[in-house]
């Protein structure tokens, strides 16, 4: 069975770094992909963030491209995203999820397998 477990979350102020790590477990498939997702108190889960098995394949999201970076380990064990430049706006719980195969891509319903989620809080 796929797990997977967010950690690295908490709070910084505007302007800061976090680094969250996506823990991943059981088989997920040779061409598995892994994404970062958030989502705002009152607002959707969206896209942050997504990575394919090898890291041959990458994919941000318009509003963190330039500030955050997706990546992992070769085995895909870990999945890491680093944040920078951190703004109030990118206050969320951060989930990190994965499917078997497929596009590296946002598509919220494409992916079966989801984390608990980290807190992350900016501060102004």
């Amino acid at each position: 069975q796929v797990q997977l477990v967010e950690s690295g979350g908490g709070l910084s102020q505007a302007g800061g770094s976090l680094r969250l790590s996506c823990a991943v477990s059981g088989h997920i498939g040779s061409n598995a992909v892994v994404a970062w997702f958030r989502q705002a108190p009152g607002k959707e889960r969206e896209f942050v963030a997504a990575i394919s098995r090898g890291g041959g394949s990458l994919n941000h999201a318009d509003s963190v491209k330039d500030r955050f970076t997706i990546s992992s380990d070769n085995a895909m064990n870990t999945v890491y995203l680093q944040m920078n430049s951190l703004q109030p706006e990118d206050t969320a719980v951060y989930y990190c999820a994965a499917k078997p195969a497929g596009l590296v891509s946002g598509g919220r319903d494409t992916y079966l397998y989801w984390g608990q989620g980290t807190q992350v809080t900016v501060s102004s």
